[in-house]
């Protein structure tokens, strides 16, 4: 028996371990992460079983890819791939890689933005076997996401006259039923909705007054509208999926004409802000009114490119204020101070598993465990050292990997929690 004991004991806890990496694996490959921001654009993973301690040079290195052309797009996962866009030479170009960071195909979007900050901005979005990424210069183009074969093109500057700053086009399309929504901020078509198998317009507002920022927006049931809530240069804006019907605006004018946040949006309360001391407010919909009231206003609540993000009532960011830099967590329905921290810098941030990812502009990977009154640095790792402003694409945490892009390079990280 003691022998029996001895030889089955260790053979089931093969097998154990074996089952076990063979769910992760299979986990790996069915997990998704379609969009910028992901599912319903939280930024928020469903992802779970995820290590809550890194090791002191940083969890380990799964593979690096490069060149991912120059640019600051995110990645975007689904059915088994991983998407990015980048400039090489004199085009744009939308990328995939599979889950061992292996090139698949790349195909050409249009000529590369040559302006301000130069360098790709979106990320493509997968929708039904179909991406959608739009190029700086007003080029949206569908690509059959195994091949990246060209389904359709939108030209939005010949379509709606399109309208942008300084920084071009930067909006990450949202793909809502058979709608692809965008905003160009044209005269012809402030936010329109095409058709997203063919691209054929289906519906203009022209009632819009400002032109496009750089937000991607989001799309939210309330008050019995389904919705597009997104940012203009000068105003928040609720615009009805249905019809393109401006069903609220608000007056949102930034002290910098960056607005780039992507709104956070809960029951009818939204937070929205803008880098360099211009603030961050939350504000109130009412439906009725067809506006949005202040609840609450802070300048050192402004946001540059890092994101926001709501779990459990706390709103946690990063400043970019002149003068300091603190990474917040307030109450997100009175802007009460929960905690402050300098430490961490400009940051772009996610979450999973009852943590948070914070990515140093400059290249400093940390984890934080989120507590009842506010957050803890756990761990930290250092990337290649960069100029400020290089690592502005936000974390992925998709399939047990951390995946970072900065400039050529993507870096995937394997960071779940090993089976003992």
């Amino acid at each position: 028996m003691k022998r029996f004991v001895e030889y089955i004991v260790p053979v089931a806890m093969t097998w154990f371990a074996a089952m076990s990496a063979m769910g992760a694996e299979e986990a790996g490959r069915k997990a998704s992460w379609p969009e910028f921001h992901g599912p319903g654009r939280t930024n928020i993973s469903s992802e779970s079983g995820l290590l809550k301690k890194w090791p002191k040079d940083g969890p380990q290195l799964a593979w690096k890819y490069s060149p991912c052309g120059e640019g600051y797009s995110g990645v975007s996962v689904a059915d088994e791939m991983i998407f990015t866009a980048g400039d090489m030479n004199d085009r744009e170009m939308v990328i995939a890689l599979n889950l061992e960071g292996k090139l698949l195909w790349q195909t050409a979007n249009g000529e590369p933005w040559l302006g301000a900050s130069p360098g790709s901005r979106t990320t493509p979005t997968y929708h039904e076997g179909i991406l959608y990424q739009m190029n700086p210069n007003g080029r949206l183009g569908a690509f059959r996401a195994k091949t990246g074969e060209a389904v359709w093109s939108v030209d939005l500057n010949e379509r709606f006259d399109a309208k942008f700053g300084v920084w071009a086009l930067a909006e990450n399309v949202i793909v809502d039923g058979d709608r692809v929504f965008c905003m160009p901020g044209g005269p012809k078509g402030r936010v329109v909705a095409l058709d997203r198998n063919s691209g054929k317009t289906l519906w203009v507002n022209t009632q819009i007054e400002h032109t496009a920022a750089y937000c991607s927006p989001v799309v939210a049931e309330y008050g019995g509208v389904r919705q597009l809530i997104t940012m203009t240069q000068k105003s928040v804006v609720g615009v009805n999926v249905a019809n393109g019907e401006l069903v609220w605006s608000a007056p949102f004018v930034p002290k910098s004409p960056q607005n780039a946040l992507t709104p956070v949006f809960q029951d009818g309360y939204v937070f929205v802000a803008c880098g360099h001391s211009s603030g961050g407010t939350v504000m109130k919909v009412d439906m009725a009114a067809k506006t949005a009231a202040t609840v609450w206003y802070r300048e050192d609540l402004d946001n540059c490119h890092g994101g926001a993000v709501l779990l459990d009532g706390k709103l946690f960011g990063c400043g970019c204020r002149l003068g300091g830099k603190n990474f917040y967590c307030v109450d997100f329905l009175t802007g009460r101070t929960i905690q402050l921290d300098k430490t961490l810098g400009k940051v772009g941030i996610s979450a999973a598993d009852g943590m948070l990812y914070c990515l140093n502009h400059q290249g400093t990977m940390s984890l934080l465990g989120v507590k009842p009154d506010g957050f803890e640095i756990v761990s930290q790792f250092e990337l290649p050292h960069k100029p400020a402003n290089s690592y502005l694409a936000h974390p992925v945490i998709c399939g047990g990997r951390l995946y970072l892009r900065c400039e050529q390079e993507l870096f995937a990280y394997d960071i779940r929690e090993k089976q003992k």
